[in-house]
C-alpha cells in the first residue's frame, strides 16, 4: 500500500509546487505592470531560472519637476518564485513595462515554460500585459 501511496503523494506535491510557481510568476507580472502604470515610470521584472527568483527594477522618480531616471535600479531584493530543483523555467526572461501598460521582452520572450519533470505550464504574456497560464 505504501508503495502506491508514496509515489502518488510525491507527484501530487510536485504538481502543487508547479501550480504555485505559475501563480507566483503570473502575480509578479501583473503587479509589476500595475506599478509601472501607477508610478508612471518604466519597470522591469527579471525571472532567473538558475536561482528561481525574480527581481524588480525601475527608473525611479526624482527631481523637480519629477521625472523618471534614465537607467533602471533594483527595487528591493530578489524574490523566490519557486524552490530550487522543484520547478524549472525556460528561458530566463526579462519583461519591461511602460507606464501605458505595454510590455516587451528584453530577454527571453513573452512566452516561457515552467516544468517539474512530470508536466509543464506555459506562461503567455500579451503585449498589453494580459497573462495566461496554459497546460499543454
Amino acid at each position: 500500500m505504501a508503495g502506491i501511496c508514496i509515489p502518488n503523494a510525491r507527484n501530487m506535491i510536485r504538481s502543487y509546487r508547479l501550480t504555485a510557481a505559475a501563480s507566483a510568476v503570473s502575480g509578479a507580472i501583473q503587479s509589476t505592470r500595475y506599478q509601472a502604470i501607477m508610478v508612471g515610470c518604466p519597470y522591469t521584472v527579471t525571472f532567473t531560472q538558475t536561482s528561481t527568483t525574480y527581481q524588480l527594477a525601475t527608473e525611479t522618480v526624482s527631481g523637480s519637476p519629477p521625472a523618471c531616471a534614465t537607467s533602471f535600479s533594483n527595487s528591493g531584493t530578489a524574490i523566490p518564485w519557486g524552490n530550487a530543483g522543484d520547478v524549472t523555467m525556460s528561458p530566463s526572461t526579462t519583461l519591461q513595462f511602460s507606464p501605458s501598460g505595454m510590455v516587451t521582452a528584453t530577454t527571453g520572450s513573452l512566452s516561457f515554460t515552467l516544468a517539474n519533470g512530470l508536466s509543464t505550464k506555459t506562461v503567455n504574456v500579451s503585449g498589453v500585459g494580459n497573462v495566461q497560464v496554459a497546460s499543454p
